[in-house]
């Protein structure tokens, strides 16, 4: 009956967006959560984010959307170039005409910025403990407790544990140990550029997408529109761990050497790169053991192709407090919730990793692509992301 479950205290491992969007979710459900984060809760990373509208509308439903739009940015559409000769192939509404379909806006921001609305909206909540400085080492079951304990020997208990630690999730070792990330052979690279002095079309506001033989570009504005976000994805690259290594410049530059100079000036503005590499993991048969479940990245990655890494994980925290609040049983609330997202997720990440491919196209490929997407109207871009933004 409603009002007779167990309000429970959730621990959970991560103080990033999936961690924090899981908080606010249990908190608001008058449950005690406390997240256990390494680092003093700040967003290290000088990197931009994507939020379609299946991600704006969860953290509507949540109280952070509020926080965010001050300083999120609303692009007008989405265009893609063909990188080589420089010409638009396609142009995708955004803006109004994707709010008005989907009922929630398209935000772009600083992830810093996503981060803070998620902190400040969890400082409101009294049901809310952040817990910084715990360096995730172990966790036992003690009696009808699980037990969180820290690399110093610090622990911590609670009815359940939730794994919102990433792509090299340590809750994944417990839940999967054989579950490992594999590199994608893909690499990434991105810099941030004041908006102010751009020329066109980068002083535009858009998204804007260019394709390339084994390499693609991405920009849009962030911070309100003062900077614009710029990433470059290449095949190849090395494999390692982290989100901040430096790039060496020149040696990227040196990929892009038959791009048209549009598209090639923008990677030419930037003085300094940071690189990380792409990884995929293999999909997990379970996402929970006992009193532990994993989410977001912990649980089924996905590449950057279709911008929804973060909203994967909003949805997620969302889903799996439902399931919590319906059920007497976490074990039995984390099937439910694994049985209602691994085909959801899944399916992103399959289209993310077929997008990967088609942005790459080269040869014959590319041609037939590019007059395939010039034919293309807006409705029929803009339909071809119901299944997406919808959900």
């Amino acid at each position: 009956m409603p009002g007779t479950l167990h309000k429970r205290e959730s621990l959970i491992v991560g103080g990033g967006i999936g961690g924090l969007a899981a908080a606010i979710a249990l908190g608001r459900g008058g449950n005690a959560v406390t997240v256990l984060e390494q680092s003093s809760f700040t967003e290290e990373s000088g990197a931009g984010i994507q939020l379609g509208p299946n991600a704006t509308r969860v953290l509507r439903s949540l109280g952070v959307l509020q926080a965010i739009e001050p300083i999120a940015f609303r692009p007008e559409a989405l265009l893609i170039f063909d990188a080589l000769s420089g010409r638009k192939l396609a142009t995708v509404p955004l803006g109004p005409a994707i709010e008005e379909r989907y009922g929630a806006p398209y935000l772009t921001l600083h992830r810093a910025d996503l981060h803070a609305g998620l902190l400040e909206t969890c400082k409101t909540l009294g049901t809310v403990t952040l817990r910084p400085g715990f360096n995730f080492a172990s966790a036992d079951d003690v009696g009808d407790k699980i037990v969180a304990r820290d690399a110093k020997g610090d622990d911590i208990g609670g009815d359940l544990l939730i794994g919102a630690d990433g792509l090299w999730s340590k809750l994944r070792t417990i839940v999967a140990p054989n579950a490992h990330p594999r590199f994608a052979r893909a690499t990434a690279y991105r810099t941030m550029l004041p908006r102010e002095a751009l020329p066109s079309p980068f002083d535009a506001a858009v998204v804007g997408l260019w394709l390339g033989p084994n390499a693609h570009l991405v920009h849009y504005p962030v911070r309100g529109g003062k900077e614009l976000n710029l990433v470059a994805v290449i095949e190849g690259g090395g494999e390692a761990q982290g989100w901040n290594a430096p790039a060496d410049r020149s040696a990227l530059l040196s990929r892009f050497t038959f791009w048209s100079k549009d598209s090639k000036s923008l990677l030419e503005m930037a003085t300094g790169f940071r690189r990380w590499s792409l990884y995929r993991l293999p999909r997990l048969r379970h996402w929970s053991k006992g009193r532990i479940a994993l989410l977001g990245d912990a649980a089924h990655p996905t590449l950057p192709y279709l911008a929804q890494g973060a909203a994967l994980a909003i949805e997620d925290a969302m889903t799996l407090s439902e399931c919590l609040d319906a059920s007497n049983h976490p074990a039995e609330a984390f099937r439910n919730f694994q049985r209602l997202r691994q085909t959801r997720t899944a399916k992103v990440q399959r289209r993310s990793r077929r997008l990967g491919h088609y942005y790459h196209f080269k040869g014959p490929a590319r041609l037939v692509r590019n007059a395939l997407l010039t034919r293309r109207s807006h409705d029929v871009l803009i339909s071809s992301l119901d299944w997406l933004y919808r959900a």
